[in-house]
């Protein structure tokens, strides 16, 4: 009879978690430098969206990206388990034939479908308060760098679990636009003091995750 302790594998024991991490974290280092510098670049210098002075005409820009945005990274995640399972022994779920890459692109799939959701949220509510042609680039910018961390971390994946976090600016994009979207919803209600509290609750709670996970570690 268990007594409810876990029971370690062979790998699980020799498994370095602490030197995936120390790889992971250089790999999101370097990615979010070239991410930012994409980002600023489209935002800078990406071609003019006309006709972006109605609110009408900015969600509906979004919503393209965001249709984009499912096209590239839900829908190819959907098919890359879907025709693995149609050509392997894996076709049946409940026989647990998955090879590591079909686990990889299911675990893909399920962090993209979490990810979609922060990411068009934040996308049209950046819309909402980027009036005109040069602050749309903005918009076009998130939906881009995006999409390119989401094909990074898939590709990153199927390398190694540290390599994944080459994509981590993409979560990174999103929570940023989520938060000044927060401020400024903030500003709008209370003014300065109403977007100062905005940022910094989430910054607390943040935080206060950050330390109750390093103390369960």
């Amino acid at each position: 009879m268990s007594d409810g302790r876990s029971v370690s594998s062979p790998a699980a024991e020799t498994y370095d978690w602490r030197r995936e991490r120390r790889t992971g974290s250089l790999a999101i280092g370097v990615s979010a430098i070239v991410a930012a510098a994409l980002w600023f670049g489209v935002a800078c210098f990406g071609p003019l969206i006309p006709g972006m002075e109605s609110v009408g005409a900015r969600m509906i820009f979004a919503l393209k990206c965001c249709c984009l945005a499912a096209l590239f990274c839900l829908a190819l995640g959907v098919e890359a388990v879907a025709h693995e399972r149609l050509q392997s022994p894996a076709f049946d779920p409940l026989m647990r034939q998955e090879t590591r890459r079909l686990r990889v692109n299911l675990r893909y799939l399920q962090n993209t479908l979490e990810q979609f959701v922060l990411f068009a949220v934040g996308l049209f509510g950046l819309a909402l308060y980027s009036p005109g042609a040069s602050a749309m680039r903005a918009v076009l910018a998130t939906a881009i760098v995006w999409i390119l961390a989401r094909f990074a971390f898939w590709i990153g994946y199927h390398r190694s679990a540290a390599m994944r976090g080459i994509g981590a600016p993409g979560m990174a994009v999103s929570l940023l636009v989520l938060l000044y979207v927060g401020a400024r919803i903030g500003n709008d209600v209370a003014g300065g003091a109403g977007a100062a509290a905005v940022v910094a609750l989430f910054l607390l709670i943040e935080a206060l995750l950050f330390w109750k996970t390093r103390a369960a570690a």
